[in-house]
């Protein structure tokens, strides 16, 4: 029974979850501060819904990316990821057909909380929730027999969207809605490149064409500071519509990234990009938390 608990963390990437909340969330304050009012119980229900929406999500990528894992020669990416360092389908501790199980227990659920938002907002977050696992698996599969990045460029717009999801709860779709979806798009695309980076031995064994392996590790790098100066230049407008905590946020996020990329500059290897990654995660981390905290203070 413990080892069954564990591999389902591992599964879940349990460690991970407080980020997905906050992220999510991050969009329906924004949808406070333009139209009014809060809500306390929408606001946990929000929680739920982002919290439950992105699991699914990952536990989708480890099943139709199943027979690939099994593949895989470098463990390091790995050991980040999962808690307890395990891909628990291909090791064996959890069946296709279970995590396959846990996968639509986890869209159900997370249907019925949207289900209960008011229309059309139910409408437009089922909408990208269904969007959303649809590129995710077209992602996984693209990037097998692709010459050009298609599944990056199409596939992340899911992660792009999950805060527009949040927003959706409350709000509809104007003009901070693009404004969120342009500020973030290019930080997705760099983070990709980082992870691609610090993965490369398993995309090749495993036959996927990542970014690395399209466009080899200076490729990837040039690719990971492109994305990143496009980045800061569309937090330009974004950062006009809102206050000053989260103009802060932004500087000390904004200051991770750049030490990640001299870091990937200066050592220009996988390895390196495993001091990257993280810094990575915590920029969205404090870009979620400057704006919750910009809203409440």
């Amino acid at each position: 029974m413990k080892e069954t608990f564990k591999a389902y963390l591992d599964l879940l990437r349990a460690h991970f979850l407080p980020a997905w909340p906050l992220f999510f969330c991050s969009g329906l304050v924004l949808a406070f501060e333009n139209y009014g009012g809060f809500s306390w119980p929408l606001v946990l229900k929000a929680a739920f819904i982002g919290t439950l929406g992105f699991e699914a999500g990952l536990v989708l990528n480890d099943y139709v990316d199943r027979n690939r894992d099994r593949l895989d020669v470098e463990y390091s990416l790995t050991k980040y990821w999962r808690p307890f360092k395990e891909r628990p389908i291909p090791s064996g501790q959890i069946s296709s057909k279970n995590a396959l199980q846990t996968f639509f227990l986890l869209v159900g659920i997370t249907s019925v909380l949207i289900f209960t938002l008011p229309f059309p907002h139910s409408l437009y977050v089922f909408a990208i929730m269904l969007y959303s696992f649809g590129v995710e698996a077209f992602y996984q599969v693209k990037k097998r027999d692709q010459k050009y990045p298609i599944a990056q460029l199409i596939g992340r717009t899911d992660l792009t969207l999950f805060p527009v999801a949040g927003y959706l709860c409350y709000g509809q779709p104007d003009m901070t809605v693009l404004l969120y979806i342009i500020f973030i798009y290019p930080w997705t695309m760099a983070h990709l490149g980082v992870n691609d980076l610090a993965d490369i031995a398993n995309d090749r064994a495993r036959g996927m064409n990542s970014i690395t392996v399209l466009y080899g590790e200076k490729g990837t790098l040039y690719w990971i500071a492109g994305f990143t100066l496009l980045h800061f230049l569309a937090a330009v407008p974004f950062l006009k519509t809102l206050g000053t905590t989260a103009m802060y946020g932004f500087m000390l996020g904004a200051g991770l990234l750049v030490i990640a990329n001299l870091h990937l500059l200066i050592k220009m290897s996988p390895k390196a990009s495993l001091f990257a990654l993280p810094l990575y995660h915590a920029s969205l981390l404090v870009y979620a938390v400057s704006i919750i905290l910009d809203y409440a203070f």
